[in-house]
């Protein structure tokens, strides 16, 4: 059975050809410019305060994720807002594993910080363009009343400004789900995947190749099966070519039809992250392999403590840390303006019909974990026999 608003294919080939015509407009206007529209006094109030309350939110991976959270839940139509939620938790996961019992052992601290910085940065932004989105919307609904004309005065892209339009006429979740993943992905790619600072500090560095060749890339969504509360079972997918926007955003499709496709894992992930608050440490979904508290005595000699995921007799858990405990807040510079629209192909990636996803990745992600505590001790091994 399907989520309400869930549909398979993502949209009809009439609809398609209506939002094609408008963006194709837009993208021939080769300045990219908008009319200006004199604001009155209550809608510039109104663009302040969702900026004001935007920032508000935007403090740090925990706050973001779970504004997501609490959004979702009172707007159930905006499917993003779960999916986003389910993988801004990753993406805590991946700072606070920078501090944790295993990266540590195979990035140098600069390593980490800039990995980190990378990471924090890529997060900050889609929230700083994704929720005035949201804010927006709920006003929309308030007032009964389309406000998406405001979205420019937000720094949002002119394609979602066509998608939720389209949205307020024909409620379609699924294409504004899909059309907002095309969004915050491309949105990424000038401001964070092809800025030279990052290409120079991580992209392009061996820790990250590392890290990208040991598949230490997967998002998983921790899962209740049958209404079962103990150890969840987990499901995923694995992001292979980070730095290509097509393969990110055919990620994010997966990820959305994983989620959404089948109400028993729906519900279980549902039942699961209302269960669990966010605290970016790996221990809110596996506190029998993960721990919040690190165990192990200073400069012990690591030694393989898993198989299939489950610790070897007498292994102490891996130290995950929660997100305060691992990195400080950062303050972060203002967002580069620019619109990436500017060819309306990409609408293509709204039409194409999506194939059932598996989402296994259980026993690919216990094989990653044994796969990096088998480099830390050759590493180790490597050192020992240099000295």
């Amino acid at each position: 059975m399907a989520i309400r608003g869930y549909k398979k294919r993502s949209m009809k080939k009439t609809s398609l050809l209506e939002i094609k015509e408008e963006l194709k407009k837009i993208s021939q206007n080769k300045s990219g410019s908008f009319a200006k529209l004199e604001l009155t006094k209550d809608e510039r109030k109104l663009v302040h305060d969702i900026k004001e309350m935007t920032g508000k939110l935007n403090v740090n991976n925990v706050t973001r994720t779970q504004a997501y959270f609490d959004f979702y839940r009172q707007h159930p139509e905006i499917h993003w807002a779960l999916l986003g939620h389910m993988v801004s938790r990753n993406g805590g996961w991946h700072m606070t594993d920078l501090k944790g019992d295993l990266l540590t052992k195979l990035m140098s601290e600069k390593e980490q910080k800039n990995f980190f910085l990378f990471l924090e940065r890529g997060n900050w932004l889609i929230f700083q363009d994704v929720f005035p989105q949201f804010l927006l919307y709920k006003q929309s609904l308030k007032l009964n009343k389309n406000l998406f004309y405001l979205l420019p005065y937000l720094n949002v892209s002119q394609f979602m400004e066509t998608i939720w339009n389209y949205f307020w006429e024909h409620s379609d979740c699924s294409l504004l789900t899909i059309a907002t993943i095309i969004n915050e992905q491309s949105y990424l790619e000038k401001r964070v995947i092809q800025n030279h600072h990052f290409k120079k500090t991580v992209l392009n560095t061996i820790g990250f190749k590392l890290y990208d060749f040991l598949r230490f890339n997967q998002i998983i969504f921790p899962i209740y099966r049958k209404g079962k509360t103990e150890k969840p079972y987990l499901m995923g997918e694995t992001l292979q070519h980070f730095e290509s926007l097509h393969e990110r955003i055919m990620l994010g499709k997966r990820l959305y039809s994983l989620l959404f496709q089948k109400e028993s894992i729906f519900q279980g992930v549902l039942l699961w992250a209302s269960n669990h608050s966010h605290t970016g440490s790996r221990k809110d979904y596996w506190n029998h392999l993960f721990h919040s508290i690190n165990e192990s005595l200073p400069g012990s000699i690591y030694r393989k403590r898993t198989k299939k995921c489950q610790l070897k007799k007498g292994a102490k858990r891996i130290y995950s840390p929660p997100l305060p405990f691992a990195w400080k807040n950062v303050d972060h510079q203002e967002a580069e303006k620019g619109d990436w629209f500017d060819d309306w192909r990409i609408v293509d990636y709204l039409m194409e019909e999506e194939k059932d996803v598996g989402g296994k990745i259980y026993d690919d992600y216990c094989k990653t974990i044994e796969k990096i505590e088998l480099a830390i001790i050759a590493k180790k091994a490597i050192f020992l026999r240099r000295e």
